[in-house]
């Protein structure tokens, strides 16, 4: 982590009372080393956004023209892969590093937080002169040390956990997507439009801000679009696609679509375009600056569309091994440095734009970092280098702990071994095969050649199980959560969430669950309970883990808020839980903020 915290935080008018659910000091980074000369990068993710949701890839009943004309304007790269679910993908393309040594294994209940040491792009960037900015979703932890301003921005503006609308997300927001609630450089703050819109335009404040500076920039900008729930779309897109005949847009298995179905995609397809909108805008604020030759523009997503509609002819979708689930475009514009008319043949993944984005910028690797990816740079650019295959692993599903062999694909072009054992198992079920697919014969993968080549299968299974072997034990404890740290002398105020706990009891986002946090020396902090509406509460147990005798805690009332005074904290390492009872229920809070005195 780079930079020191800045100074202690105020009450911010109509949002006081609440405000310090997310706050800390907000943190200046160190003054980056003048760079004059070196291009501006812009890096666009998009959440959920499908391979086949682009008119270029062919679909005939979506607009995205700014999209598709952008494309044009870039190297093609034939197959680039990313993971089959987002949080994943966020943590390869931060380090370029496969996400199994970040200690990212998952989307939620604690899995997504990567570990603070992993030395990220923008921390990179900013050591080569770069100014950094985030704007939307970071899905790497929310608390010290894992926020995006502990992790190399400069400034921050995003959303909490992995999207609007779920549990990590300030209580006041109300599932909103317009107007929404984001916290800005640790302070909560009301915002004025639609999410997509609010990410790309503070973006553009940014950029403007930093042309002025005439310091080169980073801006990362990572939409929650086309991401459910679906309720809150631009409404003058949803009408346009509502009033569309979408039925060839669904894939329903040879049957008739439902009104519901139908609808779903009316307002995935909406919120698609908002997006082409909101990047049309985008480039034309950088025309405008004259600032467009001088910067890389980047656009690409984070996984494969929700299962329910076509994928350009690709299998799967979100949480599939197959190519429907973990292929997205990559889109890199540099213009009079990068040829639209190169095409990269080699299969190419999220752990490469780190090192090819740091070479295309004449900034050094960090010392001492193995880094997974290899620099495209060559290839984008046309050169005729020798490039030797290698094997691309996708690996991604639910639980605490990553299982060799289950739920994966290998690439090593042209073959793909897949074991699509299901997302959602924790251990894959014995019987699931082993599948192997010629990708350049049957792009489709419609024709499984395990069978018919068993040495082949034998020999990217060992490739398989080496990979493994590596990330796997990359760190001592190599799976274990990263801790969180509240309570620090410049962290006066965390909010603990279900986005970061480990559940304890019930499935999904739990009914109760622990929090591993870390304290480098005993505190006592103010604590509360906090719910989303006034809920009934007689006592509350409270647990330091081994070694500290729980509290119990009376209370009574029916509160949304409830003050718990000051708890406690020994020094090391602490599995934080408190379960509420009332009657004979038992359950864990919404949230629960810890202030410093």
């Amino acid at each position: 982590m780079l930079g020191l915290m800045r100074g202690s935080i105020d009450r911010w008018g109509w949002l006081g009372a609440w405000a310090c659910v997310a706050c800390v000091a907000p943190r200046r980074m160190p003054e980056a080393p003048q760079r004059a000369g070196a291009p501006n990068v812009i890096v666009v993710v998009t959440d959920d956004q499908g391979y086949g949701d682009f008119g270029c890839h062919g679909n005939t009943l979506i607009d995205t023209p700014r999209l598709d004309a952008f494309a044009a304007e870039c190297p093609k790269i034939a197959r680039f892969y990313v993971s089959p679910v987002c949080s994943p993908t966020r943590a390869s393309l931060m380090t370029g590093r496969w996400n199994y040594r970040t200690r990212v294994v998952d989307t939620y209940v604690g899995r997504s937080q990567m570990e603070p040491d992993e030395v990220t792009l923008a921390e990179a960037l900013h050591a080569g002169g770069y100014r950094t900015g985030i704007f939307g979703k970071w899905h790497l932890g929310d608390a010290y040390p894992m926020r995006p301003m502990d992790q190399g921005f400069d400034t921050s503006l995003v959303l909490r956990g992995g999207g609007l609308a779920q549990p990590a997300d300030p209580i006041e927001n109300g599932r909103r997507y317009t107007d929404p609630v984001l916290i800005e450089d640790g302070v909560p703050v009301a915002t004025t439009g639609y999410c997509t819109d609010v990410y790309f335009e503070r973006a553009h404040r940014f950029i403007e801000s930093s042309l002025a500076a005439g310091q080169p920039f980073f801006a990362y900008i990572a939409t929650n679009a086309p991401h459910g729930p679906l309720h809150d779309v631009p409404a003058d897109l949803y009408a346009k696609y509502s009033a569309r005949d979408l039925r060839a847009a669904a894939r329903t298995d040879g049957r008739a679509p439902t009104a519901k179905e139908l609808d779903d995609i009316a307002r995935i397809y909406a919120m698609n375009e908002g997006i082409d909108r909101a990047f049309g805008a985008l480039l034309d604020h950088l025309d405008a600056r004259r600032a467009t030759r001088d910067t890389i523009v980047v656009f690409m997503s984070d996984n494969g569309p929700e299962p329910g509609r076509q994928v350009a002819g690709l299998r799967g979708a979100k949480t599939s091994v197959y190519e429907g689930g973990i292929r997205s475009p990559l889109w890199v514009r540099w213009p009079g440095h990068l040829d639209p008319g190169t095409t990269v043949t080699h299969p190419a993944a999220h752990v490469d734009l780190f090192p090819t984005l740091l070479e295309l910028c004449a900034v050094a690797a960090p010392r001492g970092v193995a880094l997974d990816g290899r620099s495209l740079a060559p290839l984008l650019r046309g050169a005729d280098v020798a490039w030797e295959e290698r094997a691309l692993v996708l690996q991604s599903h639910r639980g605490d702990v990553p299982q060799a062999g289950h739920h994966f694909a290998l690439i090593h072009a042209p073959w793909k071994l897949v074991r699509p054992s299901g997302f959602g198992r924790e251990v894959a079920p014995g019987e699931a095969p082993f599948e192997l697919f010629d990708l350049d014969e049957d792009p489709g993968e419609t024709r499984d050649l395990a069978g018919a080549a068993p040495a082949r299968v034998a020999a990217l299974r060992a490739e398989y199980d080496a990979w493994f072997q590596d990330v796997a034990t990359t760190r001592p404890d190599n799976f274990a959560p990263p801790r969180i740290f509240p309570g620090g002398p410049n962290v006066p105020c965390t909010v603990l969430t279900h986005q970061d706990w480990s559940v304890r009891q019930g499935d999904g986002w739990g009914r109760n669950g622990c929090w591993h946090l870390g304290f480098e020396r005993e505190v006592k902090l103010q604590a509360a309970l906090l719910f989303r509406e006034p809920r009934a509460v007689e006592r509350v147990l409270v647990r330091f883990g081994a070694g500290q005798a729980p509290l119990t805690i009376e209370l009574g009332g029916e509160r949304a808020r409830y003050d718990l005074g000051a708890l406690a904290f020994p020094a090391g390492a602490v599995e934080f839980e408190l379960e509420c009872a009332q009657g004979d229920a038992r359950f864990g809070p919404y949230q629960v903020e810890l202030v410093r005195p």
